[in-house]
């Protein structure tokens, strides 16, 4: 029996190693909405804490390249829902 992949980062890179896109996936956000269905304050700094962990990775990864804003992308999905 083949255990099923989860929609987790693959680092440095920060894509979904299952969807090949930019994680959080679509995947990744109803997991972590549903996780912290009931804590809405941990969700947001849960996320700005791996927003951090990105951001040091993408700049290792890409050094000299100005990364965008990865606010909306990690964290803005879920403060405004």
């Amino acid at each position: 029996m083949s255990e099923r992949r989860k929609h987790t980062p693959s680092r440095p890179s920060w894509r979904c190693p299952v969807c090949g896109i930019l994680w959080p996936c679509s995947a990744a956000k109803l997991r972590l909405l549903a996780e912290y269905r009931e804590d809405r304050p941990g969700l947001l700094t849960h996320l700005a804490k791996v927003q951090k962990a990105a951001t040091a990775d993408l700049t290792t990864l890409h050094p000299g390249v100005a990364l965008p804003d990865l606010t909306p992308r990690f964290v803005g999905w879920a403060a405004t829902r």
